[in-house]
């Protein structure tokens, strides 16, 4: 029988054996022949005749994996379609995925999408595609399955923790249009969230900053919020943490190799020296938001709140295949400042915060206090208008209104202590009981630590 084997992949492991023992090399070329006779008796013998390219490209699939979940090979319209997602614009349901024992897993999904919008959870396991089957499909066919035209119609099966029947949900494709940056002022605190670390984010970033700088005034604390933030780009989070630390290590990157470490550090662009900062994480937060929230702890420039982390702490480089698509490889793994390895562990949260919908207790139709009481003690200011009998009832304040003796509204005094600045009132209208739980808890620290140092 004729063994028949791509010359491109032969000659890439004749340059990757050449410096191996001579019995090793023995034992590549053994299973190189038997890849070659498996090869030549699929492609004559298989019931159906197969494209001799199918069967190479599911073969270097197959091998990278077989690795881990996230190496995989890319054709060429795979990696046309990743170099343009990174751009931050792609067609799509607007989840990050990854494959977990032959189901996809949701890493997160991306804000304002499809997907967000259908309600599907990060930890949701996708077990079917329009009702045919995920196991045995390997990542790249499973997400070229779930991408199509915009407005077409596709009906995916989730298995979701806590539910005892799949969930079967119908989403719409859309193009997907990412705003990897939005920002909102939360009385005097600045809400920065990043949904993904793409080309534009540290340039977004820096625009929301100086919009709610100018919008706030005196800003008296940040809440960087990475919930759901799947990562991206390392050169953008890398950025994103030096624009909140003075010097320092980021993060560092090693390999099998311990001479390929490689260490990346800050150069004091801290565009908030002295302003107290909240991360929000949670198990939707990985790789790239990881080294971000991961740094800032470690360098205890921020408090760490929310729900543990999703744990990718592994670097995949992407190396092209010239007229061959490329290969995404995992080379190394990820550690913080402090020597801590992200892999499968994630970041812990300082404070843990769970999400929760909060329902305020009913209050009582009247309110009783002691100045209902009979027979009570007057107060100071009611001694004082007691003196003055004729002057009693004009001084006489109505529930709820304090006047001046010329009957026009009394003026508060400024106050100009710096607690003043980050009152309940400040906050009314931007945040309500029942909408974040954990973003509520962020700004009542960042409120409390305002009042503290105003102390």
């Amino acid at each position: 029988m004729r063994r028949f084997i791509p010359v491109s992949l032969v000659t890439l492991v004749l340059i990757s054996v050449a410096s191996v023992s001579f019995a090793d090399k023995k034992e590549i070329y053994d299973l190189l022949n038997l890849f070659g006779d498996v090869f030549q008796i699929v492609r004559t013998d298989y019931v159906e005749e197969v494209k001799d390219s199918d069967l190479i490209e599911a073969a270097i699939n197959g091998m990278l994996a077989s690795l881990d979940p996230h190496s995989s090979y890319l054709n060429k319209k795979n990696f046309e379609e990743m170099q343009v997602q990174t751009k931050g614009e792609f067609g799509g349901l607007g989840i990050e995925v990854t494959m977990d024992n032959g189901l996809i897993k949701v890493v997160s999904p991306i804000d304002d999408t499809p997907a967000f919008k259908a309600g599907i959870h990060a930890g949701d396991y996708i077990s079917a595609i329009n009702d045919e089957p995920v196991m045995g499909t390997t990542l790249s066919e499973a997400v070229e399955k779930m991408r199509g035209a915009p407005d077409t119609k596709i009906k995916i099966t989730v298995l979701r923790e806590g539910e005892k029947e799949p969930l079967q949900i119908t989403l719409v494709r859309a193009i997907i249009r990412i705003k990897s940056v939005r920002s909102h002022a939360i009385g005097n605190i600045a809400y920065l969230r990043i949904t993904q670390f793409n080309e534009q984010t540290i340039e977004k970033l820096k625009d929301a900053w100086e919009k709610e700088k100018k919008s706030i005034g005196d800003v008296k604390g940040i809440v960087l919020d990475l919930r759901n933030n799947p990562g991206g780009l390392l050169d953008q989070a890398i950025a994103v943490s030096d624009a909140f630390l003075d010097g320092g290590e980021i993060v560092s990157t090693r390999g099998r190799d311990p001479e390929n470490t490689k260490r990346f550090n800050a150069h004091g662009n801290n565009f908030a020296k002295g302003i107290p900062v909240i991360v929000l994480i949670n198990n939707g937060s990985a790789s790239a938001s990881e080294i971000v929230a991961g740094a800032l702890q470690d360098h205890k420039r921020a408090i760490i709140l929310g729900t543990k982390s999703f744990g990718k702490g592994s670097v995949q480089t992407v190396i092209p295949l010239p007229g061959h698509g490329a290969i995404k490889l995992t080379t190394a793994r990820y550690y913080t400042p402090s020597g801590h390895s992200i892999q499968a562990k994630g970041i812990v949260p300082d404070i843990i915060v769970e999400q929760a919908k909060i329902e305020p207790l009913k209050k009582p139709e009247k309110p009783f206090f002691e100045s209902a009481l009979p027979r009570r003690l007057l107060g100071e200011e009611e001694l004082k208008k007691a003196k003055n009998k004729d002057d009693a009832k004009a001084d006489e304040p109505k529930a709820g209104d304090k006047t001046k003796k010329d009957g026009k509204k009394e003026e508060k005094p400024a106050n100009k202590d710096n607690a003043s600045e980050v009152t309940d009132h400040d906050m009314d209208g931007t945040i309500t009981e029942n909408e974040d739980f954990q973003l509520t808890r962020a700004v009542d620290l960042l409120k409390s630590l305002a009042i503290y140092k105003s102390f």
